[in-house]
């Protein structure tokens, strides 16, 4: 595999709604990229988010941060898309891969055109679908296309371990595995808080059983669910998930992120892109970390990818 050098440290973001531009000022307060570029169909809000941006550039880090069009992602490191319809009262998911698969092919063949030889992360929900589709829209190598995945999932499990265990988020690992959505699973044979399996640390003899991680595996998967009731989307920890996964890849740092890659073949799962571990480095996923899953985890993620599959089928007749 050719290795890509990241020398620019340019990002380009399309789309600036809340989670793009939740990314993009996290971004500035942690001094990830050396230049910003945000593209959106409304060029006044791209525009008016950059300038923003720039006036907190004495209380953030120096970058270059501007408005500008798909000409700018031929350059780029990388080129994150957050652009797409939202789900809407009444709408099925079917309906939303729809919408969002024929945005999708306009997006990623304007990139194509300028000889983009980056990384693509998708962001748009349905992640997993989208990030499949942008892989055969562009004709990229598997490894530089990328989705969020499960990242936020992960996060939130951890977090939700950690306080009801009393323990630093960053000394619980954990994973959530599948599609980002309703099939999604926590992989409970391999919860450690400090090395230790939480079978162990706490004393449980059936983690699938138990009410209280039955409790948090559901917070965890409505989570989206009951922030939006409250204020409407999400969009921080997205936002910052979404720098995690930028420093793995500009810094080269061979990390572990539930993100959503292609598989061929691992847990007996063929071309498709579905959230699991895997190695980020600059020249995208590395590899995909194959989990050692118990028969029930095994199973439930079959049926997480059954889901995912019945989506790209659908998202392939709409850009065809």
């Amino acid at each position: 595999m050719p290795i890509r050098k990241t020398k620019l440290r340019k990002v380009v973001i399309i789309g600036t709604g809340f989670v793009g531009t939740s990314y993009a000022y996290a971004l500035l307060n942690q001094g990830v990229v050396n230049e910003l570029v945000l593209i959106d169909l409304d060029e006044a809000k791209a525009e008016g988010e950059a300038r923003d941006l720039n006036h907190g550039m004495a209380f953030g880090n120096p970058m270059r941060i501007k408005a500008g069009d798909y000409e700018e992602c031929h350059n780029a490191d990388l080129v994150v898309i957050t652009a797409g319809a939202n789900q809407k009262p009444g709408e099925t998911r079917l309906d939303l891969v729809t919408k969002n698969a024929k945005i999708f092919k306009g997006i990623v063949t304007k990139v194509m055109d300028v000889d983009f030889q980056g990384i693509f992360v998708v962001a748009t929900n349905p992640v997993d679908i989208l990030t499949h589709l942008t892989r055969e829209i562009s004709n990229l190598p598997k490894e530089r296309v990328i989705g969020s995945g499960t990242i936020l999932d992960t996060a939130r499990f951890r977090y939700l371990l950690g306080e009801h265990f009393e323990v630093d988020a960053r000394n619980v690992h954990a994973y959530i595995i599948g599609e980002h959505g309703d099939s999604e699973l926590p992989v409970w044979s391999h919860v450690q808080i400090g090395g230790v399996p939480l079978g162990q640390y706490a004393d449980i003899d059936n983690l699938y059983q138990n009410k209280d991680m039955i409790e948090i595996f559901e917070n965890v998967r409505d989570a989206a669910y009951h922030i939006i009731e409250r204020k409407g989307a999400t969009y921080y920890g997205i936002g910052l998930g979404l720098v995690r996964l930028t420093k793995a890849i500009l810094n080269n740092e061979n990390a572990i992120l539930t993100v959503s890659a292609k598989l061929e073949g691992q847990y007996g799962l063929n071309d498709l892109y579905i959230g699991v571990p895997a190695l980020l480095n600059e020249n995208g996923i590395r590899e995909v970390i194959e989990l050692d899953l118990t028969e029930k985890e095994s199973q439930q993620l079959h049926e997480s990818a059954a889901v995912i599959q019945e989506m790209i089928d659908t998202g392939m007749k709409a850009i065809n």
